[in-house]
């Protein structure tokens, strides 16, 4: 088992930034691809930035040139930077860690709200 834990949540107004962090308890970012997730209600969850073990990152669409996901090995600790907020950001945040469907883990989640 591979426990995640999302912060760094908030609300902030439109063209705002946020900085989530997701730490991981155990040292698997060489291992594991790492993704963030995010749902707004209503809506399914969908994939918002992804980093490889190897380093290949890739990006919705909607956050292209807005956010930016990255990692700190020591810290056992994935980034997502989010700039220039948007209303149409404003969803729960969730942090996944997977290497294969049997070991395919997430955290609890973490609000962002852009309103004004």
């Amino acid at each position: 088992q591979v426990q995640l834990v999302e912060s760094g949540g908030g609300a902030v107004q439109p063209g705002g930034s946020l900085r989530l962090s997701c730490t991981i308890a155990r040292s698997i970012l060489s291992i594991y691809d790492m993704g963030w997730y995010r749902q707004a209600p209503g809506k399914q969850r969908e994939l918002v930035a992804s980093m490889t073990r190897g380093g290949t990152t890739n990006y919705s669409d909607s956050v292209k040139g807005r956010f930016t996901i990255s990692r700190d090995n020591a810290k056992k600790t994935v980034y997502l930077q989010m700039n220039s907020l948007k209303p149409e950001d404003t969803a729960v945040y969730y942090c996944n860690a997977y290497l294969t469907s049997n070991h395919n883990y997430w955290g609890q989640g973490t609000q962002v709200t852009v309103s004004s």
